[in-house]
This record gives C-alpha cells, structure tokens and sequence, in this order.
C-alpha cells in the first residue's frame, strides 16, 4: 500500500498498488504523467457534457411553443388532402376532420414533453456526476489492481471449486467481479429511471419481478457469451505475435457476424414474444413494399413492447438474404397503416442505400485501427505500471487501460464523427420514403410517435449536434417538404 501523493506534484499514485509495483517515474516518462492526464481528461469531458446537459435542461424549461416546429407543422396540416366519404346515414365526413389536426396535439402535449425531459435531463446530470466520481475514485483508489489481486486470491483459493492460476482464468474471474460491482453501483439509477421517471410520465409497464428477470437473464448472457469471447480474444493476441492485431480483427469480425446472427434468432426472444403479423391490408402493403425494393424479406412479426413501455419503434434484422421486420405492438395503435409503411419506406431506405454496410464496414475499420494502435502500445509497461499494476501487465488489463487512456481522446472524436454521419442518413432514408410517394404519411407518422413519445420539440442546438444520431423533429419535417417543393 502507498499514501497518495499531493495533487500538486507528480506522478499521482494509486492508494493501492501491487507489491512489486513502479511507483516512481523520471518526468520524461509516460507514466510520470498518464494517470494525471486520464483523470483531467476525464474531468474535461465530464464538464463539457455536463454543461450540455446543463443547456438541453434549460431547453426543456421552456414554456412557449416552439415558432419553427410551429410554422412546420401548420404548413403539413394545410397541405393534407381532404377526402369526402359518406357514413351510413349519409352525413358526409372527412378524412382531414377524422384525422384531426397535428399542430394542436402537439401544442397539447408539449408542456408535458417539456416536464418528461427536464427530470431525464436532471436524472443524466445526476447519474453522469456519479459515474464521474466513481471512476475518479476508482483510479485513485487503485480499484482495479486491488481487484485483480483478489481473482488471483479467489482462484488459489478454489472458490469456484477449481484451482485457477492461467492468466486467461484470472481475467474472468476479474471480469466477474467487475461486472457485479457495475451492476450494483448501477442498480439505483436503473431502478430510478424505470420506476420513478419512467412511470411517472406514464411510459413504464414493466413489473418488479419482469425487471428482475431481465438483469438475470442480462447477467447470464454476460457470461455464456461474453466468457469465451474474452478468452479466445485474449488467446489470440498472447498467440498472435506481433502482427496480433490482424488475427483480432478477424475474429471480432466473424464474431460480429456470428452475433448479427444469432441475437435475433436466440436471444432477443428471450426477452420479448415475437408473433407473425396477422393477414391484413397492412402485411399485404409492407410485403408488396418489400417486393418493389427486391428486399428479401422472410418474416413480419408484432412485438409485445407493451410489456415493458409504451415507446414506440419500428426495425429491421437479419443477414444475407434472411431478413425480417419487426413492429412494436404500440406502433400499431399511434399511427396509421400508411404512416406505418412510410416507416418501413423510411428504414428500407437504409438498406437500400446501403447505410447497414456503411455502419459495418466502419465499425470494422474502427477495430482494425484501435487494435492496430493497441499493438504499438502493449509492450509499454510503464503505461500500465502508473495505475498500480506490477510489470509486465496482464493482457486483459493493457487492454482495458489502453482503451481507459490512449484511445480515449481518439473515440470521442471518431463518435462524433459517426454521430453527424448518422444524422445524414437520417435526412437520406426520409428522402428515399418521400422519393416513393411516402412523404406526407411520414412526417405525419413522425410527428404523432413524437406526440406519443413525448420526444424533444425545443432541444438545444449544441446538445443536440453533439448527442442526437437523429436529427430533431423540426430539422426532418422542414428537409422533407423542402424534397417536396423540389418535386413539383
């Protein structure tokens, strides 16, 4: 054990490091400076974020209609076709009158939007602040040396009835204990969201025993899936030699595949009850859609989202020519069957335009270039050594470390970078519905799953350039009746 260092002076050192550990560097050394450099960048990210969140708290303090979604939505009421039909008794009625307009429901439902988003954007600043403090905490404290310490006690000590001493063994007995640790500090919040906030702006249908059943079937998941891929990734990198990065990027390849595959199939019915769209107009529509596009779709199922909220969502899954579309069983009763199948226009346009493809093949390069990049940092032991950890480190540690450090800077940038991405094709797949003749069922479509989701309709400019992979409501509707005029 050694006592903390002052904060004025450097290196900063754990509370707890390991018996043979470096505690001491010359100040031209990486590892005079790393921990301080992590804990400050981690402070400045914090203070950023949280002063977005500072600023989309104030956007939802807001009590005046929003003017632009104003003038948007009044512009797509007035564009709707009125169409005259005769009731039994003769009356004659319109479509536009059954219908109702937009522009009221929202105004109607906007101070209660406004209220659902201050207490999630109050819950996030909260929830944030912890998580800032404990992961300070945590390194100062020397948490993870301390804890790796004990895997290493808990496999001598056949505590899972079998002596582990393999490095590969000691990493998921560590990985274990980490995760429960992360589920109960994480538990509290969890339970806040759902119970509290979540219910309390009447989305939450979830019961206690549900909740329960899921983090089990969570944490199990955890285990079956996440155990061998540690160890066959850990295996591969203490085999790969120095060109190890190569041989991991093939395997987390194959194994996102192997997941693209099996998660839809295997796992996600095991969360939710997955039944065949019954006959109707609607499957006739979405099948007859497909078709036009030469989408290979094999199935149409209704989920019970209903057993846990009232959210709504729409989406598609599958790989190669086995593909399948799911509809919220909420969906189904917010919107109308043309606004569901601008929905479906608006998701097709992804595939189409190849955005799922795009997203893999970047997520593939992201790999590649994290793992590539690892590779030129491994060998350093005095990264790892200034967190407490004797050299030379174990591999699952470098590797946690590195991504904690090095890497860090580099993943906030390349998720910004994808976040403006995404919200380009956000305006492309909406362009692609409104190109097959969908764009009035889709901004009505949007606008009511934005009434029933109590969805943002003021959000701050900076938070939600910097966090929305969607862009807000009134950026969509303006960019599709712009598509519009263009085509007349």
């Amino acid at each position: 054990m050694t006592e903390f260092n002052s904060f004025t002076s450097l290196p900063w050192t754990p509370l707890y490091t390991q018996s043979n550990a470096v505690t001491d560097f010359p100040v031209d050394n990486i590892g005079h400076w790393v921990l301080a450099l992590t804990i400050v960048f981690g402070l400045a990210v914090f203070t950023f974020e949280n002063y977005l969140n500072y600023r989309q708290y104030l956007a939802y303090c807001v009590s005046k209609f929003p003017s632009e979604l104003d003038v948007t939505v009044a512009a797509i009421d007035s564009s709707k076709k009125t169409t005259t039909t005769e009731t039994k008794d003769g009356e004659e009625t319109t479509k536009e009158e059954k219908d109702e307009k937009l522009l009221p429901k929202l105004k109607e439902k906007f101070a209660k939007a406004q209220s659902y988003g201050r207490d999630k954007a109050m819950f996030g600043m909260i929830s944030s602040s912890y998580e800032m403090i404990e992961g300070t905490a945590f390194l100062l404290l020397g948490f993870l040396p301390y804890v790796w310490d004990m895997a290493v006690r808990m496999g001598k000590n056949k505590t899972f009835f079998v002596e582990v001493e393999s490095e590969i063994g000691v990493s998921l007995i560590f990985l274990l204990l980490i995760t429960i640790v992360g589920m109960v500090t994480g538990l509290p919040f969890e339970v806040y969201s759902t119970f509290k906030i979540e219910k309390k702006h009447g989305f939450n249908k979830t019961t206690t025993s549900l909740f329960v059943s899921d983090k089990i079937k969570g944490f199990f998941l955890q285990i079956l899936i996440g155990g061998p891929f540690v160890s066959l990734l850990l295996k591969i990198i203490q085999w790969g030699g120095d060109h190890f990065y190569i041989y991991v990027w093939i395997f987390t390849f194959l194994f996102s595949i192997f997941m693209m595959t099996i998660v839809p199939v295997v796992i996600m019915p095991l969360f939710n009850k997955y039944e065949p769209l019954p006959d109707s107009a609607l499957k006739d529509s979405i099948v007859a859609l497909a078709k036009r596009l030469s989408y290979p779709l094999k199935k149409l199922f209704v989920m019970d989202g209903s057993k846990r909220s009232s959210h709504s969502n729409a989406f598609m899954f599958g790989f190669g020519n086995n593909k399948r579309i799911v509809l919220f069983d909420t969906l189904m009763t917010q919107v109308e069957d043309s606004e569901i199948l601008a929905i479906l226009g608006h998701e097709l346009g992804h595939w189409k335009l190849k955005h799922t493809v795009i997203n893999l093949t970047i997520t593939q390069v992201y790999f590649g270039a994290a793992f590539y990049t690892f590779s030129l940092c491994y060998s350093n032991d005095d990264l790892y050594a200034a967190f407490g950890f004797e050299t030379p480190v174990p591999t699952l540690i470098a590797l946690m470390l590195f991504f904690q450090t090095v890497f860090a800077p580099i993943e906030k940038v390349l998720s910004f970078a994808m976040t403006i991405f995404s919200r380009q094709c956000e305006f492309d797949a909406d362009k692609f519905s409104a190109d097959l003749g969908m764009s009035s069922d889709l901004q009505s479509g949007l606008c009511k799953i934005h009434l029933e989701n109590l969805g943002a309709m003021c959000p701050d400019w900076l938070y939600s350039t910097y966090h929305y992979s969607h862009p807000p409501l009134v950026e969509r509707l303006s960019a599709m009746m712009k598509y519009d005029k263009k085509g007349k």
